[in-house]
């Protein structure tokens, strides 16, 4: 009887072993992916048998991976239209996780911090102003010597949600360059030249004197490269700051709608850095693999519970006290 009873629990033991043995793989966005690295190697070492896989392939492809069931999940930072919602073979739901910044970077030798305004750096992407000595730069610079020398724009070439949130900013600044470039993850650009990633176009910028682009807040900071300060609705030049950011997101707290898809950019409040946004996990409603969603929900607990507190440090905002309990509250709806 006891050696039946030892069995018992030996076989319930080695069938909850396997059962926590867990690979989950995720792709998608690239803004993210410095707190998401961090974040899912410490669950990980943290849970026995557990392992998180992300690649860093840009929102486009997230969401795209995500949409057909190749990953666990997907990772975006702009939510999914209505139409990509309903033509998805799985019904994903979005989870937000940190807030963070897109900012104006350059690499103009012996020129420290600048200002920028959303017109004006629309029409550098379509091509009306194509020297850091122009007029409208230098006015709101003054005492900066600006040189006289050709400014080479740099863009992404992938499907980016750093490029909608980019995008989405300056088409809410520009009418011309909505009207002609418009707001998504992959637009027509006019000017300049394409690169890969933030890594590709922050390598690209930091190589190229003269050059100018924009990545998320981390990687200028990560690369040691120049970004400038930009002008919000209030008419203040604000500089990124996870505080800067929170400010951006006060608002929005208030009124997030139930499936978490919204703006931020050009954020109302005098503090607010008006290039902000909220980035998601994209998952599914409903997984077919109980044990796999068992996880992820697991995750997503610990996410709120310990993976917020470490966003500052990586230039990250942790979200908003409203907002985690309205995504704690969500968790329970995935199955």
């Amino acid at each position: 009887m006891k050696l039946k009873f030892l069995s018992a629990i030996v076989g319930a033991a080695i069938l909850a072993g396997s059962a926590s043995a867990q690979q989950l793989n995720g792709a998608g966005a690239t803004f993210p992916n410095p707190i998401y690295s961090k974040w899912f190697s410490e669950y990980s070492a943290s849970h026995s048998g557990v392992t998180i896989n992300y690649q860093a392939v840009g929102s486009g492809a997230g969401i795209q991976q995500a949409s057909t069931s190749i990953v666990d999940f997907g990772a975006s930072d702009m939510p999914m239209t209505d139409a990509q919602m309903s033509s998805a073979k799985t019904k994903l739901f979005h989870i937000p996780t940190v807030l963070g910044a897109v900012v104006p970077t350059y690499n103009i030798p012996g020129v420290g911090e600048l200002k920028f305004s959303g017109d004006i750096i629309a029409d550098i992407y379509l091509g009306r102003i194509t020297n850091w000595h122009d007029a409208r730069i230098a006015a709101i610079n003054p005492g900066v010597n600006l040189p006289d020398h050709a400014i080479l724009p740099v863009y992404r070439s992938d499907g980016s949600g750093t490029s909608f949130i980019w995008t989405d900013f300056l088409s809410k600044n520009s009418q011309d360059f909505k009207d002609r470039i418009g707001s998504n993850s992959s637009v027509r650009w006019t000017v300049g030249i394409g690169q890969k990633g933030n890594e590709g176009v922050a390598g690209m910028v930091r190589q190229s004197p003269y050059s100018f682009g924009y990545v998320e807040l981390i990687y200028a900071i990560q690369n040691k490269m120049s970004y400038g300060v930009v002008k919000n609705p209030a008419g203040k030049f604000v500089k990124a700051s996870p505080e800067t950011v929170s400010a951006a997101a006060a608002g929005a707290a208030a009124h997030m709608p139930n499936d978490f898809r919204v703006s931020i950019t050009n954020a109302p409040g005098a503090d607010s850095y008006p290039i902000s946004s909220f980035t998601w996990l994209l998952v599914p409603l409903q997984s077919k693999d109980a044990q796999k969603a068992a996880v992820l929900k697991d995750f997503l607990k610990w996410m709120l519970e310990h993976g917020e507190s470490e966003a500052s440090a990586l230039a990250y905002a942790p979200l908003p006290a409203p907002v985690a309990a309205k995504v704690q509250g969500a968790i329970g709806y995935l199955k």
